[in-house]
This record gives C-alpha cells, structure tokens and sequence, in this order.
C-alpha cells in the first residue's frame, strides 16, 4: 500500500541520515590517528554496532505501534459487542464536524451500525490507527539498519584504496565523497516531501542539501578537533 511504501522510506531516511553523519563524524576524527587500519577496524566496528542499535530501536518502536494498534482494536471490538448504543454514538461523532444534517447523521450511524466493518471503520477514522501489518516490525529493523550501514561505509570506502600512510589522501576523498552524499540526500530528501518540479521546489532542494551538508561537516570537524586535541 502507499502507507506502507511512505513508512518504509521513512524509515530509510532515518537510517540514512544517522549513518551520514555519525560514522563519517567519528573516521573522520580517527584520521588524526594517521593509520588508516585503526579507521578502516574503528569504522567498520562502529557501523556494525550503529546498525544493530539503529535497527533494534526501529524494532521496538514498531512493535510498541503494533501493540498498541491491537490494544485499541480488542477494545473496540468489545466495545461493539456490549454496547451498540455507545458505538452509534462513535460513528455520529466521527461525522459531526461536516455538520450533517441531524437525520441524515442518524441513518449513517443505524447503517454502520448494522455494517460488519464498523470495527475497521472506527480504528481508522475515531482512533486514527491504519491497520499494522505483521511484517512492519521486522521491515522497520533492516530498512533502518540498512540505511545506517550504507550511508555509514561511504565515508570508509577511500580508506579501503590507499596505503596506510596515505590517511590525509584517504580523509579528503572521504570528505569530497560525503560532501557530495551530504547534498544529494538532502536534496532528495526534501524534494520527496515538497516536490520535484518548479523553481521553488528546486531551491527548497538545494536549502536541504546545504543544510545537510552543514551538518555533516560540522560534525566530522567537530570529531576532528576533538582527537587532535587529546592527541596533542
């Protein structure tokens, strides 16, 4: 469904936008090492405990969502059952701030009442709780962790193709690579939420690609400094 689709690149984002950042953050630092082995172990060190963290938080909150989804629909189903008055009630609320003429309120209420979906009817439109797939827990885990481990090994790549001595070739690569990361996630990002076309759009792009871009520099500036400073 395109709910599904939406959360599912939701979730993506999420973990994109933390591995963007936080490893490339912390190479960067380790770079004032001067060892590329100590980046390339630290890093990859970093990102598989970073993508297991990621993905079990994204576990967790799905399956908070989904207990939480089956609590209100035990509730409403009983709810049904024992008292239909107070269900034709619930569907008269939900419609009354199209206000409806009065009768015409009354039979949408005696009609959904009679209606077999009126439980789906009043988690979706009195709750406002879609229904939860089965899968949604365990897709929101690798998707999140996914996003994470991808976004965190661009930043590691460089170090992979030069000496061991060679870190200050390898930091700047890395830097040029995430730079261009930085701006093209934020960009997309942004772009997915206000639309692709037009010149406003375009500028709207390019606002969250900066704005990315800046937080991922300061970040890893940031990280830099700090080793540099206790390692002096």
């Amino acid at each position: 469904s395109s709910r599904l689709r939406a959360r599912i690149i939701s979730d993506a984002i999420i973990g994109l936008s933390d591995g963007l950042t936080v490893p490339f953050a912390l190479t960067a630092g380790l770079s004032a090492l001067e060892n590329t082995k100590v980046v390339i172990f630290a890093g990859l060190a970093e990102l598989t405990a970073g993508s297991i963290s990621m993905g079990l938080g994204g576990y967790l909150a799905a399956k908070s969502e989904e207990d939480s989804y089956n609590a209100a629909l035990a509730s409403t189903r009983r709810a049904v059952v024992r008292s239909p008055s107070d269900a034709m009630a619930s569907v008269t609320e939900v419609f009354e701030p199209y206000e409806l003429p009065e009768r015409l309120m009354d039979e949408l209420a005696e009609n959904m009442a009679r209606n077999p979906n009126l439980v789906q009817f009043l988690m979706h439109f009195q709750h406002s709780q879609p229904e939860e797939t089965a899968s949604r827990a365990v897709m929101c885990a690798v998707t999140i962790a996914s996003g994470y481990f991808l976004g965190g090994f661009l930043p590691l790549v460089p170090y992979f193709l030069v000496q061991r001595d060679e870190v200050q070739l390898a930091l700047w690569w890395s830097f040029m690579v995430m730079a261009f990361s930085l701006f093209a996630f934020g960009y997309g990002k942004t772009c997915f939420v206000s639309g692709w076309g037009g010149p406003d759009n375009l500028w709207l792009g390019v606002k969250g690609g900066v704005q990315m871009l800046l937080v991922g520099s300061i970040a890893a500036l940031s990280a830099m400094g700090f080793v540099r400073f206790f390692d002096s």
